[in-house]
């Protein structure tokens, strides 16, 4: 439990923000070997945090197999989903917990490095962030012979970003890590096989490696106890718009959507979008669905809109940012989404036709299937959710009578 900056609030949860003494996440990991932490990790059951859900274990071990003298541990702190701001508490509140678990990884997988690729926004931590490696060095949890360990060497050291939504990406990350553009590389082959510099590496969001110190020292099993039997353990939810106590909350997997809706105090909800502005927008109807992977999956964002807002300006705000952020490389994406965003245009104008809406789901769908990366697969999302979702507001309410043409 400790502040967060409210004096009339206390972060306060399961797991991430349950007692942890610095140091000992590292001293299990010694204690109980390589294999044994794989094991741990695969009866927790732990999945990315970042969104796409891929199980921890699986990654750790294709690398732990990889023939390879050099491997990298990096850790994906580029928060740029809009609406999502539960790393930069970890990074700021909870050091301890991510970089402990960096180094878990790299005595684990036999990598000496590991690599923060930190968003470009966040520059204003750099120096706080540096510090605590210092201290992490005084106290011998970095560095050379970690805790008496001469087979434990690992260093960390921190790279921005410069605030491309891409990069979010883990190879468009990779790419950038390299100095070239952030561009999305073709897979396969995959990081755990050819990442940075060619050679096998971990790429882990911010909040799963912050979740591995937790799961050494209480168990997998422990962890297991939280969450759902497909989404096991905690989740940490950015909230943020209408609500009385907007922040970050750390909540079990499977909490309904109403239940978060009341913890937080929204009153008079008309939707949430859950996944930030890549996401799903959930209607009143839908406020029974559970938050967890095999339903309502998000990396963290959750907003929420109450009965005042106009859910076809809040839809335009999104699609001007993903034609804002597409890096061009893919067809689908770089020109998918500026037909989407002129498709909103008309319905404004009133100029649309309901056969040219069908065909612009079509290629939303086309979208998810055929671009190239994360950016362009689900950018789509919130123009079909809200389309189908909120018609009735969008084509009535609002007085867009449009024509109704084939």
């Amino acid at each position: 439990m400790k502040p967060n900056g409210n004096k009339y609030a206390v972060r306060q949860g399961a797991v991430l923000f349950s007692e942890y003494a610095p140091g000992s996440g590292i001293k299990k990991a010694l204690e109980i070997g390589r294999e044994n932490i794989l094991l741990e990790l695969r009866e927790s059951k732990l999945k990315g945090r970042g969104g796409a859900g891929f199980p921890t274990a699986t990654k750790w071990m294709l690398v732990a197999a990889a023939k390879s003298e050099e491997k990298f541990i990096v850790c994906n702190a580029d928060e740029g989903e809009p609406g999502t701001f539960k790393d930069r508490v970890l990074l700021l509140e909870y050091p301890e917990l991510v970089f402990e678990g960096m180094l878990i990884a790299g005595y684990t997988l036999g990598a000496r490095q590991g690599i923060i690729y930190l968003r470009g926004e966040y520059e204003y931590m750099l120096k706080s962030l540096e510090s605590y490696l210092e201290q992490m060095k005084e106290d011998n949890l970095l560095g050379n012979n970690i805790l008496g360990n001469p087979n434990f060497n690992f260093e960390i050291v921190i790279r921005l970003g410069s605030g491309a939504y891409v990069c979010g990406e883990e190879t468009a990350l990779i790419e950038s890590l390299e100095g070239n553009r952030g561009e999305a590389r073709n897979r396969p082959p995959y990081p755990v096989n050819t990442g940075y510099l060619g050679r096998p590496t971990v790429v882990n969001n911010v909040e799963t490696l912050a979740s591995v110190p937790h799961i050494l020292v209480k168990g997998g099993e422990w962890f297991r106890t939280f969450g759902t039997d497909k989404s096991t353990g905690s989740k940490l939810f950015s909230v943020s718009g209408d609500c009385e106590r907007p922040g970050v909350y750390e909540l079990p997997w499977g909490t309904k959507i109403k239940d978060l809706l009341e913890i937080v105090g929204a009153k008079n909800t008309k939707a949430v979008q859950v996944g930030g502005a890549s996401g799903s927008c959930i209607p009143k109807s839908q406020f029974e669905r559970t938050l967890a992977y095999e339903d309502a999956a998000t990396g963290g964002s959750i907003m929420i809109f109450n009965e005042s807002r106009n859910m076809l300006k809040i839809l335009k705000n999104f699609m001007e940012f993903f034609v804002e952020e597409s890096c061009g490389q893919c067809t689908p994406c770089r020109v998918g989404n500026v037909k989407l965003l002129e498709g909103i245009e008309k319905i404004e104008r009133g100029v649309y036709t309901f056969g040219h809406l069908n065909k612009l789901k079509e290629l939303g769908r086309t979208m998810q299937v055929a671009s190239k990366c994360g950016l362009g697969q689900s950018s789509p999302n919130a123009f079909l959710s809200i389309l189908e979702n909120f018609k009735e507001e969008i084509f009535n309410k609002n007085g867009y009578g449009g024509h109704n043409g084939k």
